[in-house]
């Protein structure tokens, strides 16, 4: 079963969110998301400044197998890209936990952020999709 840290927020469009000290939101795509994918090639994140609309796609992550929209989990701005990433987009694969986030989001209001899944929803969620029970 693919990784799920406690410590993160989700989004059923197998993002995750790491609130970070300032506010600001660390948003990268699940282990599950990149599982699904297979092999990342390339990444087209959004720019610095961007302004982004939570659920509303905001980049693509191309795989070997498919293009798939990654979404805002939140209302907000980009303040900061993973250059390092999108040049070696095999990271999201490698850790998609660590070296392998994609963005970071000022969010326009912090009360969005109850509106992300916990690990457990998430699992809960994986599972559902699935046609499983969820082991949490």
């Amino acid at each position: 079963m693919s990784e799920i840290p406690q410590d993160l927020a989700y989004t059923k469009e197998h993002e995750w969110t790491r609130r970070e000290p300032d506010g600001r939101l660390m948003v990268g795509i699940t282990d599950f998301a990149q599982e699904q994918l297979g092999d990342i090639v390339y990444l087209n994140l959004p720019d610095m400044g961007t302004k982004v609309e939570g659920g509303e796609p905001m980049g693509e992550v191309e795989s070997t197998k498919s293009v798939s929209d990654l979404y805002a989990p939140v209302n907000g701005k980009i303040v900061e890209v993973n250059t390092e990433c999108r040049d070696n987009p095999e990271s999201v694969n490698s850790d998609p936990y660590g070296e392998g986030w994609l963005v970071v989001i000022e969010p326009a209001d912090p009360e969005e952020l109850k509106g992300l899944l916990s690990s457990a929803d998430y699992a809960a969620f994986l599972a559902q999709e699935a046609g499983e029970e969820a082991d949490v």
